[in-house]
Order: structure tokens, then C-alpha cells, then sequence
């Protein structure tokens, strides 16, 4: 299981409840920001690491089911830590220009060279 931490960026991956008719907010799919990590404990759901989140304030659970928990964390396993592309990371990291030294290139430059035309020969009267 990933562990997470206050600040973190997370994306969700599982915004199914089972046996809740209450939309609880979360969307798969979408980003959020880690406000609170730890265990937590519910006298229905039982113990679990949990997380909450600082784009949503649950409030107080006082719905039909009426569990009466006070801003609810949801399970970590819901969400999965926000993983950067590392490959086009690494892509930004490019080596640094060589610095332009004054000294005459040994390489010879490659240019176009001028044409040349030449001129018509003059007919001769026999």
C-alpha cells in the first residue's frame, strides 16, 4: 500500500460506495491535495488508513444512514500517489551549450560556393 503524505499530490482511481446513496464527491480520474494522513477508526467501516482531502470538507455524515462521523476521511486505497512523466522530465534536462571559444574551428566551414559562368565563345566567320 502507498503511503502519503500532508501536500501530496493524488489521483483517484476508485469513487464507488457500495451501499451509499450519498454522492460523496470524488471523481476518478481527478487530482487532489493531501490535507491529512493516518488511521482512522468507524464504528460501521471499521479501522483503516485513511486520507483527507483539502478540495473537499466532508462534514458532518448525518445522511439516512446517519453514522454521525465529522468530516470523514476516505480510504487511501481510493487513490494512488500522482506519478509525474519521468521520461519527458528527463527530456527537459538537456546538456548545457559549450561554451564559444574564439579560437579558429579546425572544421572547415561548408558553404555554398558562388557559380560561375563562363563566356560564350564568339562564332567564327569562315
Amino acid at each position: 500500500m502507498a503511503t502519503f503524505r500532508i501536500g501530496q499530490k493524488v489521483v483517484c482511481v476508485n469513487d464507488r460506495f457500495r451501499n451509499v446513496s450519498i454522492d460523496q464527491g470524488i471523481r476518478k480520474g481527478r487530482i487532489y491535495t493531501v490535507r491529512w494522513v493516518g488511521h482512522y477508526r468507524h464504528y460501521v467501516d471499521g479501522d483503516f488508513y485513511g486520507i483527507k482531502l483539502m478540495e473537499l470538507h466532508r462534514g458532518m455524515d448525518d445522511g439516512p444512514e446517519g453514522y454521525g462521523a465529522t468530516d470523514m476521511p476516505f480510504r487511501a486505497s481510493r487513490f494512488r500517489p500522482l506519478v509525474t512523466d519521468r521520461i519527458r522530465d528527463l527530456l527537459g534536462l538537456k546538456a548545457p551549450k559549450p561554451k564559444v571559444v574564439s579560437a579558429p574551428s579546425s572544421v572547415p566551414s561548408i558553404r555554398a560556393k558562388p557559380r560561375v559562368t563562363t563566356p560564350e565563345r564568339e562564332k567564327e566567320d569562315a
